[in-house]
């Protein structure tokens, strides 16, 4: 009988967005409600916090790390009430992230003192506003690296290589995964500093790429995967009015990172495969075709792969610092969206539905309102 997405192999790939992942906490909450762990995670800058936190502890403890680092890190700003209009919510936001920007992020980063531009160049305190420091403790505190490098839960991160431009990778079944492989995945220049691994400095993968789905993709191999996609930027949006509103617009293009590209590209494959696949079928019965067939059967051959998209939708009030606007309440509020989306998702039946080989796409979050509580 044809698998349904239920039975998949899942996967929880994390896009990164700073202060917007909280979302992505709320997404996990709601996953673990439905008991959908997944048995891999993949994630890019929040994401690969976020992603350690899950790996880095059992089932049963994710959502108190999860919201023990979102308290920390949720804690500068004075303000925990915030305004119903919305013109007023959105000054109140610039107002909350500016604070951040003059003071750091409990648990995450604080500015650098003396700042950069006093230390000599080639100084590693030249090279960016802020001291990553507090978040290697913070990760050392809620997250069991132990856990992640046994392999209960398989964790991917990516990071850019300073120093060649390339793409990289950490992943524990391969590498043994320390704190500074997420700090890496998380150094964002020209704010945090670069993360020497190995003798090689490394900074955020949204640099190049803001999500991992295609890595995931690529590393799928012929299992059959439930992948739930959650992402901070949305790559669809209104024209801008205003230049702040284009320097918004920009940031979500840019950190979008080409999903819906992932999967078109995704859509091709399969249909070149079922080509394929039909051509290999039309062949003379004693034909042999030798290695050169063999690979191409190989090639044809396709499992099945549910791609969930989960993607937060910014309110009116957020604009372009949204990424670094750690206030309480909006943390709150990401979180509770989090969570509303993937009950809106899952009371679908597509879960139970016979899949066909390929790839298929579900993004059935509506207009990403949120209905639940804060946690």
């Amino acid at each position: 009988m044809p698998i349904t997405a239920a039975e998949c192999d899942r996967v929880l790939v994390l896009q990164g967005g700073g202060a917007l992942g909280s979302y992505q906490a709320g997404v996990v909450q709601a996953l673990a409600e439905a008991d959908l762990e997944p048995g891999w995670v993949a994630g890019i800058s929040i994401g690969a916090i976020n992603a350690a936190l899950i790996a880095g502890n059992p089932p049963d403890q994710r959502h108190d790390k999860l919201e023990a680092f979102w308290r920390v890190a949720s804690s500068a700003a004075p303000v925990t009430h915030a305004p119903a209009d919305e013109q007023i919510r959105a000054f109140w936001n610039e107002v909350s992230a500016g604070w951040v920007a003059a003071f750091g992020v409990p648990g995450f980063f604080s500015p650098r003192i003396p700042p950069a531009f006093l230390y000599p160049p080639g100084a590693p305190q030249a090279i960016s506003l802020y001291d990553t420091a507090p978040l290697k403790a913070t990760l050392e505190e809620l997250v069991d690296f132990d856990r992640i490098n046994s392999g209960e839960t398989r964790l991917s991160v990516g990071a850019v290589n300073v120093r060649t431009g390339n793409f990289t990778y950490f992943d524990s079944t391969k590498d043994r995964i320390r704190p500074e492989h997420i700090m890496a995945s998380g150094a964002l220049p020209p704010g945090f500093p670069p993360i020497e691994i190995d003798g090689e400095h490394y900074w955020d993968g949204g640099i190049v790429s803001n999500t991992p789905l295609q890595y995931v993709l690529d590393e799928a191999g012929q299992r059959n995967l439930l992948i739930f996609q959650v992402d901070l930027f949305s790559a669809r949006g209104d024209m801008p009015k205003t230049v702040l509103e284009a320097a918004e617009r920009e940031k979500d293009i840019r950190f979008s990172s080409r999903t819906r590209l992932n999967t078109d590209m995704q859509m091709q494959l399969h249909n070149t495969k079922a080509a394929l696949q039909k051509l290999i079928e039309q062949l003379p019965s004693g034909y042999d075709g030798g290695d050169e067939l063999a690979l191409l059967k190989a090639f044809a051959h396709e499992s099945s792969i549910a791609i969930v998209q989960l993607i937060y939708r910014a309110k009116l009030y957020e604009g372009n610092s949204k990424d670094y606007e750690f206030s309480r309440v909006t943390m709150q509020e990401h979180w509770r969206a989090g969570v509303s989306d993937v009950r809106r998702t899952l009371r679908r039946e597509w879960l139970n539905l016979p899949m066909k080989p390929g790839t298929t796409t579900y993004d059935l979050t509506g207009d990403g309102r949120s209905d639940v509580n804060p946690p």
